[in-house]
């Protein structure tokens, strides 16, 4: 088996050390370097300050994500998300948010995706709460790119217990062995 192929077998664990620049080979994107694809996919962390008095905003908002899921469990379909985890958290005082998502597409589609996601729906995004992020956000892509970047923290270590799988690879996989569960119970 080559290299490639066994870095890519899903049925092995694996995992990736990350250098500190935040990717294993320099590859421009659209709106800067180009994060890698590791063992969990792709994903980022973004961890900025809270505005005085949000918090209650933040978590509000984690509500309706929660709800909107629940009306129409594809409405993030577009994001290509294996998870996200939001925490809120405290630094001398001051409230923070940390937003980690894994997902299969690479930063900038994500980021692109998830303004042409919110402009459609017309639902705001969370980060509207947090310090030094652009008003212009509907219509300024680079703009809310720059502030994800400069709130991005590489991580240096990413394992996958089934890795290099896509979220539509595992969905798929579920069905089959739905079906075959259900052709099973007829056969008794």
């Amino acid at each position: 088996m080559t290299d490639t192929a066994q870095q890519r077998d899903w049925s092995r664990p694996a995992a990736t050390a990350i250098p500190k620049e935040g990717y294993l080979k320099l590859e421009q994107g659209r709106y800067g370097p180009l994060y890698p694809r590791t063992p969990a996919c792709h994903g980022f962390t973004i961890i900025a300050k809270v505005k005085p008095g949000r918090e209650q905003a933040v978590r509000d908002y984690g509500k309706s994500i929660e709800a909107a899921v629940a009306g129409d469990p594809h409405c993030l379909e577009v994001l290509k998300l294996h998870y996200l985890r939001w925490v809120l958290f405290e630094i001398k005082g001051d409230t923070y948010f940390m937003y980690q998502g894994i997902f299969d597409t690479d930063f900038d589609k994500y980021t692109e995706d998830a303004v042409a996601l919110f402009s459609k729906t017309g639902i705001t995004t969370v980060f509207v709460n947090l310090e030094g992020f652009p008003e212009d956000w509907r219509t300024n892509v680079p703009a809310f790119i720059k502030f994800m970047r400069d709130h991005q923290r590489p991580s240096f270590l990413e394992y996958g217990e089934y890795p290099w799988v896509s979220a539509d690879e595992i969905k798929k996989a579920l069905r089959v062995k739905a079906a075959l569960s259900d052709m099973l119970d007829q056969m008794q």
